[in-house]
């Protein structure tokens, strides 16, 4: 006998708080920066900064080849054949971290297409069920979110946590902000 597999409440309520918490994110850093571009990572089915940076040139990199993104590449890779280093303002990279098979390579790459100075804007769920698109490989504490930004180039900013209202210590989700140091 199969059994029935539902996704719980808690779950439902949690991916509701994770897409507030990135719209607001972004919403934020679009009244604080003015990015003449902008790329978006894995931008799948949402506005992204689409919807809160109207006037950047906003470019989109998936690896899914029917994605009709305007990069199709491995973020994990040095793409230098398809983007320029030192191209982007700002990169947002949004619930994508955590899928892919070395963050460190894709924070390193990220870093390489930022201009000097450019702002990462990034976020990744914690205390979060598995999800797609798989795989789904990590979750990073604040600690983490330090170390891979100390390590691929980056001046931390901001991070910010959105707590579980019942769990001390264990966020739902954060949000990074860091600059590009070159």
């Amino acid at each position: 006998m199969a059994v029935e597999k539902t996704i719980s409440q808690e779950d439902i309520e949690y991916l509701r708080l994770i897409r507030e918490n990135v719209r607001n994110f972004l919403k934020d850093a679009s009244e604080k920066y003015n990015f003449e571009i902008i790329l978006d990572i894995g931008p799948q089915n949402y506005l992204g900064p689409k919807e809160f940076f109207t006037t950047s040139r906003i470019l989109t990199l998936d690896n899914d080849p029917n994605s009709g993104a305007d990069f199709i590449a491995d973020i994990c890779c040095d793409n230098s054949d398809k983007i320029a280093a030192d191209y982007f303002d700002c990169v947002v990279c949004t619930e994508v971290l955590e899928h892919t098979l070395n963050p460190f390579k894709a924070l390193a790459e990220i870093h390489r297409i930022l201009k000097p100075g450019g702002v990462l804007l990034a976020s990744a769920p914690f205390n979060f069920r598995i999800h797609g698109p798989l795989p789904d490989c990590w979750r990073f504490t604040e600690h983490g979110w330090r170390a891979l930004l100390s390590q691929t180039g980056f001046k931390e900013v901001a991070i910010k946590s959105l707590e579980t209202e019942d769990r001390f210590l264990m966020p739902i989700h954060y949000t990074v902000e860091a600059e590009a140091e070159k």
